[in-house]
């Protein structure tokens, strides 16, 4: 398990192998149950988490009980509450898991303490946050620009071991549409 995030850290920067093992203390492994919760709106974020195996999804559960899906995350991603992580304040969507997940889990305090010793990781979490601003960013705009069946079309040509392992229910949520209208884009 450590190869995985041994091997996700020197994508983005290069450390030596002390460097390394010190970066690995500050992390925690955790396995998960599919559906169990690793995030629940309303409670504290303590963590951040690398995927290592496994699928979650991060969701907002609106006034009217319904379900909005944010993101998905699998293997070699991160993922959070990233708002409620970073000012230590009450989450406002939910983690879960949609299949059994292995995690290694960072502490807001262990992210600092790791950025403010060793430089290089503060740019590698750097990059991994221009990385997910701009994937945001490309989300809304396509929600700006692109009707439904365009969203579907590269969310497929973008991701499809995404459409292998998460239900069509799921999908619909995370594209904005019905579960019958995906089906029409899908056969």
């Amino acid at each position: 398990m450590e190869e995985k995030l041994r091997d996700h850290i020197k994508k983005i920067v290069l450390l030596t192998d002390d460097e390394l093992s010190y970066v690995l203390l500050h992390f925690s492994l955790a396995a998960y149950k599919k559906n169990e919760f690793l995030i629940q709106q309303g409670e504290n974020v303590d963590n951040c988490y690398f995927v290592v195996s496994g699928l979650l999804k991060l969701v907002y559960n609106d006034k009217e009980g319904k379900q909005h899906i944010v993101s998905f995350a699998m293997e070699d991603w991160w993922e959070s509450d990233f708002s409620a992580y970073f000012t230590q304040s009450k989450a406002k969507m939910s983690l879960q898991c949609i299949e059994d997940t292995m995690v290694y889990s960072l502490s807001l305090k262990n992210y600092q303490k790791l950025s403010a010793k060793l430089p290089k990781m503060e740019h590698f979490f750097l990059q991994k946050s221009n990385l997910g601003f701009i994937a945001s960013q490309n989300r809304i705009l396509s929600f700006l620009t692109s009707n439904a069946k365009e969203r579907y079309e590269q969310l497929l040509k973008q991701y499809p071991l995404l459409f292998q392992r998460v239900s069509k229910t799921l999908l619909a949520s995370y594209l904005g549409v019905s579960r019958e209208t995906l089906s029409r884009f899908s056969s």
